[in-house]
């Protein structure tokens, strides 16, 4: 039985990456900003375990671990959460800009810092759900593209420098995903939302999973999932 550490699962992609696993009867432990959160995670997902710390406050991310008991192994690290705020460089404030680099880089560096020593025990694995966002950034999206593209830098650089201790490291791409995210964007940008025109949240735990059950001695290193023209 592997054991996954998730963040982001409660909702959309994460969700559906967390039901899968679940389904195949392994552990998940379940990343929560707040004991709040964890409740309702460990009720949607009964045996899980949950880790509580705020996502948008990475510098306390050690302090919040350090006072909790996480697995001594972990096979997968799995960073799903990010967050999202649409806007041109001229009206972005400072505060946009360090709330969406914590959230989506920098939480995801420390809390990979700070679960090596177990990912390392498991010659385990790191999967980054980037966006497409992450390979080209266009109007309105600077502070989350940004962000995306520091993450598809950090999990370069982290692929290199742990290829000695057998971990892997694989960035996933989905383009726009029906997600309650996907639904904020488009209120952002004053659209009607149709999930139907967009790739299932499921699809893209499909993409995840087949990147985790690659027999070892080859790894996935970069994967890009876009909706299906027509």
């Amino acid at each position: 039985m592997a054991t996954h550490v998730i963040t982001g699962a409660g909702s959309g992609i994460g969700a559906a990456v967390a039901a899968r696993l679940a389904e195949r009867g392994d552990q998940l432990w379940l990343w929560a900003r707040d004991a709040g959160r964890a409740k309702e995670l460990v009720e949607r997902f009964p045996g899980a375990r949950t880790l509580v710390g705020d996502l948008s406050e990475p510098e306390r991310l050690s302090w919040a671990l350090g006072h909790q008991a996480p697995p001594d192994r972990v096979d997968s690290l799995l960073h799903i959460a990010g967050v999202v705020e649409l806007g041109e460089v001229g009206e972005l404030t400072p505060a946009i800009w360090r709330a969406t680099l914590a959230a989506n880089l920098v939480a995801p560096a420390e809390l990979t810092r700070l679960l090596l020593p177990q990912l390392r025990a498991a010659r385990g694995h790191v999967v980054f759900v980037n966006s497409g966002a992450g390979l080209r950034a266009h109007p309105q999206w600077s502070a989350y593209a940004a962000s995306k593209h520091g993450l598809r830098a950090l999990a370069d650089a982290l692929r290199a420098e742990e290829a000695a201790h057998g971990l892997r490291v694989t960035t996933v791409y989905p383009g726009r995903t029906a997600t309650p995210m996907q639904e904020k964007v488009h209120r952002q940008e004053g659209k009607e939302y149709d999930p139907a025109r967009w790739i299932p949240a499921d699809a893209v735990a499909t993409t995840v999973l087949t990147a985790l059950g690659l027999p070892r001695g080859a790894e996935v290193t970069d994967l890009t999932v876009r909706p299906q023209a027509g």
